[in-house]
């Protein structure tokens, strides 16, 4: 299902769910306080939960070191992604699981996975994509879908913008999984693409390689990935820039 961050409708809609599901009235107002709360989360504040639920990520994976064959990978790679205008904070997790994602505050994880089946150009086209969302306001939206998601779900019940700096690491690890597998709309997707296009020819990169990175995506076992299940389109977002690239020439 595609996300398109419509908080007002969430708000509603996920407080009725809790109502349904036979939540008592004051297990209902702490739920509608968090949704409130989700729904009007500031910048600080989004940029605080994603600190905290990136470092919990990170606590629960193996960073590879910088001096390791993907931390020299992923030196080249970024290199070609520079003016962004962002705090881009950049590391590999050692996994077979092929994905990559980025959160409001500028964390950027690749998994090894993903570097295993592409070429350097190819995964910073994906990574381009990932800073795209996070440059053009899907991720804080995504983190506000998540913090009302988990928070309908009753797993932040707590409300006021002291609470949300004093989430457990539980907590935190279930924010930062579900704005993980969070999805976003069709159109998000192809302006986080047309964002790292132009990043990309910003920085005189290989452009083409977007198009063998998704190609190589929409091949993967029946979109079972985690990269394919909250990225959907592969096959169309490479005919996006195949069109970019012509109109380019």
């Amino acid at each position: 299902m595609l996300r398109k961050i419509q908080l007002g409708s969430l708000v509603l809609g996920t407080a009725l769910l809790a109502g349904c599901a036979g939540a008592n009235m004051q297990g209902l107002t702490q739920a509608g306080g968090s949704l409130f709360t989700a729904a009007t989360l500031s910048d600080t504040q989004v940029q605080t939960l994603s600190e905290q639920s990136c470092a919990e990520m990170d606590k629960k994976n193996k960073i590879a070191a910088a001096d390791s064959t993907y931390g020299r990978r992923l030196n080249t790679i970024m290199s070609g992604l520079q003016n962004t205008g962002l705090n881009i904070d950049a590391k590999v997790y050692e996994t077979k699981e092929v994905n990559a994602w980025a959160m409001a505050n500028g964390c950027v994880r690749i998994y090894s996975g993903l570097m295993d089946m592409m070429t350097d150009d190819e995964v910073r086209g994906v990574v381009g994509h990932e800073i795209g969302h996070v440059a053009l306001g899907h991720s804080k939206a995504a983190m506000q879908v998540a913090y009302a998601t988990n928070a309908a779900r009753g797993l932040l019940a707590s409300t006021g913008s002291a609470a949300l700096t004093a989430l457990s690491a539980s907590q935190l690890g279930e924010l930062g999984e579900t704005l993980i597998n969070a999805q976003f709309s069709q159109r998000q997707e192809t302006a986080a693409d047309n964002y790292a296009f132009d990043l990309l020819t910003k920085n005189n990169a290989n452009r083409q390689a977007m198009v063998t990175a998704f190609r190589k995506m929409a091949q993967l076992d029946g979109g079972q990935t985690s990269m394919l299940s909250s990225h959907p389109g592969s096959l169309d977002r490479a005919q996006n820039i195949e069109a970019r690239l012509k109109n380019a020439k």
